[in-house]
């Protein structure tokens, strides 16, 4: 008789979903994404890098919602490889431990990400990732994203701030003229929409389905206008 533990069907539920959002991942990156699941949970346990302690509710409310917006990113990095913008920069504001940062930088190697907080202890989580999980893509910044000049083709948040809080203190961080903004969101944020800067404009709500939970998501596409 076959037994099947915890972890495997984590990881069957893991490959249904990836399967579910049509992200075509291989057994390699599947298993990446275990592994930082595992170092999610062991670090948690020292420096609460989240308030989900539960390994079945990690799954759900932070791989799996991380994985939805995989391929709404792998769509806009291949428009700008398209270009001819060359290597695309993602900067993940507020990553805390590392979600959507780290899933984005498994699911999308030729896409340089830098996760930025203001905790320390929770870059330095990132840091050790990326050397666990063999990520040269991934870089953990301890610094508050004000302070951040460097060129972003892309900056992300999840669960991070106000519309209007996000795309002001990011700001000297995006890449000009044709730099974004993905913000992962719940609910239709409309009252953060109608109070953005008047020269930043939303070209894009995006609904996403995660696999395994029922609540509303979606992205918030916006650029500067």
């Amino acid at each position: 008789m076959t037994v099947v533990t915890g972890n495997d069907r984590l990881h069957q539920q893991l490959q249904a979903g990836a399967e579910a959002l049509a992200l075509d991942l291989n057994e390699g990156q599947i298993g990446q994404l275990m592994d930082f699941l595992a170092l999610l949970q062991k670090w948690n346990k020292v420096y609460n890098l989240t308030a989900v302690r539960d390994p079945q509710e990690m799954m759900t409310h932070h791989l799996l919602d991380s994985l939805a917006a995989v391929a709404p990113l792998r769509r806009h990095v291949a428009a700008l490889v398209g270009e001819g913008r060359g290597a695309v920069r993602l900067l993940d504001v507020g990553s805390g431990g590392g979600l959507p940062g780290v899933v984005f930088a498994i699911c999308c190697p030729e896409v340089d990400v830098s996760c930025v907080d203001t905790v320390g202890k929770k870059a330095a989580f990132i840091q050790q990732a990326a050397v666990a999980l063999k990520l040269r893509n991934l870089h953990g910044v301890h610094a508050r994203v004000e302070t951040l000049a460097m060129p972003f083709d892309i900056i992300s948040c999840r669960a991070f701030a106000s519309l209007p809080d996000f795309v002001n203190w990011s700001r000297s961080a995006l890449a000009a003229p044709h730099g974004v903004w993905l913000a992962m969101k719940g609910k239709h944020p409309e009252d953060e929409m109608a109070t953005l800067p008047a020269d930043v404009q939303v070209f894009h709500v995006e609904q996403l389905v995660v696999p395994g939970l029922d609540a509303e998501r979606c992205i918030i596409w916006m650029k500067p206008v």
